[in-house]
């Protein structure tokens, strides 16, 4: 957990929760297949340890979507704000108590905030979203919508997979290469295997700097899930019928 005056930027792990198995035992994810009454007690607990709040969590698809979590949607029902929340992958808000919630399991995430402004924003960036630049449509959006300056930006790189473990198919090194990215920068072809691998974290750190963050004002907590994954999930360990690590960020009043 990391605390900037009145924000809190944090992510989870696998440990003291109530779920099981590949989901064991904090999983806070509606969406992959937990017991709905261990999501719900895990949230709760989730709540507690943040001191309140509510918590907001898209249904993701890997999309570049972006959200506003403004007072228009806060006055909506439930069942329209869940609506809205599908196939969405970046959440914005200026606030506060309102917990953005991007849940991952090898993904990279990112969470922003803004000093002056006091704007907050959380990521998922997968490779399919890494590739379509969520990081740049986010940050365009808090600048048109909050005007938001690059320089007063702060922001974080939770766990996600690491470049070594990172192993893709040539479709997607295509992929990042045909979007115009630096692959001798962002790639390693591994001899003894004939594979690529990517490194997803040094791509959105560099769409972070091209927007214009300063280098020194972007923290990478530098976990690899896949190393990591007793302690962290991942689905490439666990597969996809297991749990998320949820990274979020708080304006608190």
């Amino acid at each position: 957990m990391l605390n900037y005056h009145n924000v809190i930027s944090f992510y989870t792990d696998r440990e003291d929760g109530y779920s099981c198995g590949n989901y064991g035992s904090f999983n806070c994810n509606s969406y992959c297949g937990d017991v709905p009454d261990s999501v719900h007690k895990n949230r709760q607990k989730l709540k507690a340890w943040l001191g309140g709040g509510e918590l907001i969590f898209p249904k993701q698809t890997h999309s570049i979507n972006t959200l506003i979590i403004d007072e228009n949607f806060l006055k909506r029902e439930r069942e329209e704000q869940q609506k809205l929340l599908n196939g969405i992958d970046a959440l914005i808000t200026n606030i506060p108590d309102k917990v953005l919630c991007i849940s991952t399991a090898d993904c990279i995430p990112i969470t922003i905030y803004d000093t002056q402004k006091q704007v907050i924003a959380a990521i998922h960036a997968g490779w399919r979203g890494t590739v379509g630049r969520i990081v740049k449509e986010c940050i365009e959006i808090m600048q048109n919508s909050y005007e938001c300056q690059p320089q007063d930006l702060i922001a974080n790189i939770g766990p996600g997979i690491s470049v070594e473990a990172f192993e893709v198919g040539v479709e997607v090194y295509e992929a990042f290469e045909k979007e115009g990215f630096d692959m001798w920068r962002i790639s390693q072809f591994n001899n003894s295997t004939g594979k690529w691998h990517i490194d997803l974290k040094e791509c959105n750190k560099i769409q972070l700097i091209e927007c214009g963050i300063k280098e020194v004002a972007i923290e990478d907590c530098q976990i690899c899930t896949y190393n990591n994954h007793h302690k962290f999930f991942s689905a490439r360990r666990l597969t996809i019928h297991s749990g998320r690590i949820t990274n979020g960020i708080v304006l608190k009043r």
